[in-house]
Parts: structure tokens; sequence; C-alpha cells
């Protein structure tokens, strides 16, 4: 097993995990092409130019720009990271948006018949859903900083060394 390791860089489970992945992954593939295949490699080149070249610098300057307004002088204060605590919401709100943009906007055709909702409440759902999420975020970020501030070690500084002192 130690050598499968050395050799893999990983236990076999995650190469399981990785072979059964991809087999999944060229199993929905072949089904998809078999039936569209321009409108499946349309999708792809699509999605690749969508977010190599127009969300990818967007997002990465929203990340830098929240780094930049937000930093803040260092105290002797223990701290936590933060900026995790507005990744992850902005994430999921906006991995949301992209699923559901279509009813979000009302873009699409409502489903009135299958969920008996009016096409007017999915905006004010998400607006909701992702307020949830940035308030639940900050509540944890708030009791991790409780936490670090009442006796905890800040996750930023460097453990100590056996005799108390810093190394």
């Amino acid at each position: 097993m130690a050598r499968f390791v050395r050799w893999y860089g990983s236990r076999p489970l995650h190469l399981l995990v990785l072979i059964a992945s991809f087999a999944l992954t060229g199993y929905a593939m072949v089904r998809l092409f078999a039936v569209q295949p321009w409108e499946v490699a349309i999708w792809f080149v699509g999605a690749a130019i969508l977010h190599d070249l127009i969300l990818l610098p967007l997002y990465s300057l929203a990340d830098l720009s929240a780094l930049t307004v937000l930093r803040h002088r260092a105290t002797d204060a223990p701290t936590v990271p933060w900026i995790n605590h507005l990744r992850v919401p902005a994430f999921l709100s906006g991995l949301l948006l992209l699923v559901w943009f279509p009813l979000v906007f009302r873009l699409a055709v409502p489903y009135p018949g299958d969920t008996g909702l009016p096409d007017s409440v999915y905006l004010g759902r998400w607006l909701a859903i992702t307020g949830v999420l940035f308030a639940a975020s900050a509540m944890t970020f708030a009791f991790r900083l409780r936490h670090v501030r009442r006796g905890g070690r800040s996750d930023e500084s460097p453990p100590a060394s056996d005799d108390g002192s810093k190394p």
C-alpha cells in the first residue's frame, strides 16, 4: 500500500473515484454527442470562451478589489482569514444564478403548472437564498473570530514552539 501511495500520490480509493468520474463523464459525452454533436461542441467552445475571456477576469478583478478595499492594517489582536467568507457565498450565489438565470430574469416560459408558483417569485427566492448564504458566512466568521480572540490561536499565525515562544 505504501508503495502504491508513493507511486500514485494518494490512496487507491482516490484513483477508483477518479476513474469512475471519468467513466461517467465519458458516458454522458457519448450520449450527448450521439444526439446533438454540433450543439454540444458549440456549447463547450462558448462556455470556454465565456469563462476564460469574460468571467475569469471579472471575478478575479472582484476578488482583487475585495482584498484591496477590505484589507486592514495588522494588529496585535488575533485574526481569522476572512476572504473565503466572502468567496464561498458569492460563488454559491453565482452558481445558483447561472443555473436558474432564465427563471430569475423571466427569460423562460414559467412553470406554474409544474411548481404551482408564478414567475415573479424566482428573483425573490434567489435574493433570499443569497442573503441567507452571506448571513451564515458572516455568523461563521464571527464565531471563528470570537473563538480566536477568547484564547484560541490565530489561523494566520505560526504555531508556538515547545517552550511557548514563537519560532
